[in-house]
């Protein structure tokens, strides 16, 4: 598992006995949006990804127990990925990402598509100049993940 994965792990561990034990023993770790977006927003940005993977896909690092468990959990995700994102970018960048999560919970609610285009809008707007390949491949994982 990479260095990202593995601080999104401790980081849950060391927070909470209940988010350590959702942690799946068995990881499908894979970096999806963190490749568009320069470095420095890796960490930040694939815990938010994590968290909207706890709340509307297939988690790459958890499996929470149950419904309820998993709002928490995203949340927490949420949080926690908004956090590192102000260490690497400031409000510029947490209003990025904050939009974001906006913009895909309001097309989730309205059972509209997009969100995978939105991911990578929020890679450009921090700053990422990904290749038309790797946009392409980072939608196909995400695709993959959400795909009902």
């Amino acid at each position: 598992m990479c260095s990202v994965a593995e601080a999104i792990a401790q980081g849950a561990r060391s927070e909470s006995d209940v988010w350590a034990a959702a942690l799946t023993s068995a990881p499908d770790w894979t970096p999806v949006f963190s490749p568009l977006a320069p470095e420095r927003f890796a960490l930040g940005l694939e815990t938010v990804y994590e968290a909207y993977l706890v709340h509307y896909g297939r988690p790459r690092l958890f499996d929470p127990p149950d419904a309820d468990g998993a709002v928490l959990l995203g949340d927490y995700l949420y949080a926690h990925g908004l956090v590192r994102v102000a260490e690497a970018g400031g409000v510029p960048a947490v209003s990025v990402l904050a939009d974001l999560i906006a913009r895909c919970a309001a097309l989730r609610a309205d059972g509209a598509d997009g969100d995978g285009n939105a991911w990578v809008e929020a890679a450009h707007a921090l700053g990422g100049s990904p290749s038309d390949d790797e946009i392409t491949s980072a939608l196909d994982l995400h695709f993959a993940r959400v795909a009902a």
